[in-house]
């Protein structure tokens, strides 16, 4: 017996206001833990004749200036990002003739935005706290970095999924569908949502990807190689940059891909669905119940994330250990309890039977494919944490290999991303076969939600990450107690971690969702059809394409990372410039001058990601609309092929030199100021924009072009091939 359309409804409603208030409540958490330092003044180190105050007066105003910082930035790039948003909106409405999808693209746009804005002005109100808490200990430092982790986590979620239920509403009343041909025109506008929020998190990524790793470069190369003083130093002018940095790079840029992930994905399944066929008549898209089945999927991943936040209460965390055991534990109870869940949705609210592009399937074909991307998604985060955490084999030889220099840790660390492509890679291939096997371009698409569908456990351990960063950043430059610093140097080695994991999740859904959208794309256009696709490798224009698109992720690339080049060695001029000329900031006398390398920061990012942005965009716009829709076949599949081997890779080569630094700082080969930790040093510093800024930018290129393929597909199978058309040439 499948469900009613009010239930499908009710219980979406019930979710997303479940979540959003899951996330008002950890907020409330978070926000009541007072900065006072009252019973704590033995951990407090302060001056001759200071009082206990006056090191809280400090805690508040570094935390205040990175808050000031971060929202600058944001602010700024906003207004780029608006004006964007208005001009694109206008060629979506021109070229696609359709108001409907360019009000779409706005309404994603908005609340990606919106997203990423709720999780930086969460994460610099945590920070501080955990901070502060970790005075008390390793239990309620934890405690307050998951909080504000959670806090984006079940708010970005639930946002995204209440605002995509709403755009269903509205969309149904500019379209007023009628028959099933409406529920499709329909369903291709509602897919401008997901090119609105992958859109902004490009700019997100690449803006505050570039910002967050120009500062830490040249902090560390000034501050730790040429001065030797600490990371994070007071005394660095850089320091106050590199923690606004992991705000506007790893939470509002982190946040704004994953909520693009999530919208490409469900946006994928229900253009697909509004082709599938149903035995007895009508079509999935049309079904009462069955299209709900994708944003069902979402809305119980935020209940299940729920139950399973309740671990932190249950299973408390007392020593150093404990917490990357205790975030790993997140990801596994999360995935065990909801996969039979999973299974009892799939054969509530799909048909027994239906086809989709010739493929005869069912929800239980459906749940297995769902089930795949799920614990497919859980492999790709266990392997990652084997490959960027100081726990394992693979990360501690990286550290033992700076014994021998600096060269012998950028060869071991490049070898290790490499090799920690192998699995993920097999297990993505097993996650595709298994889809089209069972449902087609519709299984392939609920596998990409399956690995999503937790994503508020994936989202909030990886906001804690930045979060425990930052509290590390803010002990050392209040001078707080090594006792504190250890703490939180054992909080941020695991944010490290589940960093990489988080990206590791980013970058295998944003494959599977880049698959799908393609799928979609092969429909919308007329490539693929009842007797098969039309497309094939062998045809030159197909092939020129295919090597094309396999070359763009390492043309983004060196974008990227020359753009953080640049803004680094801008960085890196004015620190020296600041030590050289205002006396008395080595030994404390003087204050560096923060604001103005937060000044140079942020107008570097925002002049450096034109390029990269204008890269993805017009891409497939171009080669569409010149070569035709079948050679923009070609591009879509080589990017997405190498994409993923390069994102992985240098995502975790990136975390790997970042532990292998925090663990030589450990007293490990020799410890700090050691030449191993010299060596160290500069395998971390070289992987910074790998890991941070075009590792996990290049997930949002492959999604970015598929999506822009799928909302103008109608316009290139109209228009598209212009200059084989011109010469005379079949666009094959």
């Amino acid at each position: 017996h499948r469900m009613a359309l009010e239930w499908p409804a009710v219980f979406i409603i019930a979710s997303f206001m479940v979540g959003l208030l899951a996330s008002i409540g950890f907020a409330y958490k978070v926000l009541s833990i007072k900065v006072d330092g009252v019973g704590m003044e033995e951990h407090l180190i302060a001056a001759e004749g200071e009082a206990r105050e006056v090191p809280v007066k400090k805690l508040l105003w570094i935390a205040s200036k990175i808050e000031e910082g971060a929202q600058a930035f944001l602010f700024a790039e906003y207004r780029f990002i608006m004006a964007f948003l208005v001009v694109f909106m206008i060629v979506i409405g021109l070229l696609c003739r359709s108001w409907p999808t360019a009000f779409a693209f706005v309404w994603g746009g908005l609340t990606s935005l919106a997203c990423g804005w709720i999780g930086m002005s969460i994460a610099v109100k945590t920070n501080v706290r955990v901070t502060h808490e970790a005075i008390r200990g390793y239990g309620p430092a934890f405690n307050a970095a998951f909080g504000g982790g959670a806090v984006m986590g079940f708010c970005l979620t639930s946002l995204g999924l209440m605002n995509l239920f709403i755009l269903y509403y509205i969309m149904k009343a500019m379209v007023n569908p009628q028959n099933s041909d409406d529920y499709k025109i329909m369903w291709e506008n509602i897919a401008g949502y997901g090119l609105g929020g992958s859109t902004m998190a490009l700019f997100g990524r690449v803006g505050g990807g570039i910002y967050t790793k120009a500062a830490d470069v040249g902090a560390d190369l000034v501050g730790k190689v040429e001065k030797g003083i600490p990371e994070d130093d007071p005394r660095n002018p850089a320091t106050i940059a590199d923690n606004v940095g992991d705000n506007v790079g790893d939470i509002a840029g982190m946040g704004a891909d994953l909520f693009g992930s999530f919208a490409e994905a469900t946006c994928a399944a229900l253009v697909i669905a509004a082709t599938a066929k149903i035995t007895g008549g009508g079509f999935l898209g049309d079904d009462p119940s069955a299209r709900w089945f994708p944003l069902v999927i979402t809305a119980t991943g935020i209940l299940v994330s729920l139950i399973t936040s309740f671990i932190t209460q249950i299973w408390r965390v007392t020593k150093a250990e404990d917490i990357e055991t205790q975030l790993k534990a997140q990801l596994i109870f999360s995935t065990v309890l909801i996969t039979p869940i999973i299974y009892f949705l799939s054969v509530s609210f799909l048909p027994p039977h239906f086809v989709v592009a010739g493929v005869h399937t069912s929800g239980l074909k459906i749940f297995c494919c769902i089930a795949t991307g799920l614990w497919s998604g859980l492999l790709i985060g266990l392997v990652t944490e084997y490959f960027t955490s100081h726990s394992y084999a693979p990360v501690r030889e990286v550290a033992e290999s700076c014994n021998t220099g600096a060269a012998t840790n950028v060869i071991f660390g490049l070898a290790l991303g490499y090799k920690s492509v192998i699995i993920p890679v097999f297990s993505l291939a097993a996650t595709i076969w298994m889809g089209y096997q069972m449902g087609s371009q519709y299984g392939i698409a609920m596998a990409a939600l399956g690995m999503l569908s937790t994503l508020c456990i994936g989202l909030t351990i990886d906001a804690y990450g930045p979060i425990s960063d930052n509290a590390g950043g803010i002990a050392e430059m209040a001078a707080l107690g090594e006792e504190v610093r250890d703490i939180t140097d054992a909080l941020d080695a695991a944010g490290n971690t589940t960093a990489a994991i988080g990206k590791g999740f980013a970058i295998g859904s944003a494959a599977l969702v880049s698959l799908a959208l393609f799928g979609a794309f092969t429909v919308r256009s007329n490539i693929c059809h009842d007797k098969g696709c039309d497309v094939n490798v062998m045809q030159p224009l197909v092939f020129a394409g295919l090597l094309v698109g396999s070359m763009l992720p390492y043309w983004f690339s060196a974008m990227t990372m020359k753009s953080v080049g640049l803004a680094a060695r801008a960085m890196v001029e004015e620190v020296r410039r600041q030590f050289r000329e205002i006396p008395g900031i080595m030994d404390g006398t003087a204050k560096p001058d923060y604001q103005r390398c937060v000044i140079i920061s942020t107008e570097a990012s925002l002049k450096e990601m034109a390029g990269p942005g204008a890269l993805v965009i017009f891409s497939p716009i171009l080669v569409g609309f010149l070569f035709g829709k079948y050679c923009l076949a070609g591009l879509l599949c080589g990017g997405m092929v190498s994409g993923v081997q390069i994102a992985i890779s240098m995502s975790n080569t990136g975390g790997a030199w970042d532990n292998a630094k925090k663990y030589v700082e450990k007293g490990n080969h020799g410890g700090k100021g050691s030449d191993a930790h010299h060596a160290a040093v500069v395998g971390d510093t070289i992987g910074d924009p790998m890991k941070d800024t075009s590792g996990p930018s290049v997930n949002i290129l492959m999604k970015l072009m598929a999506i822009i393929s799928l909302v103008f597909a109608a316009f290139f199978d109209k228009y598209g091939g212009f200059l084989p058309r011109l010469a005379g040439q079949p666009i094959h």
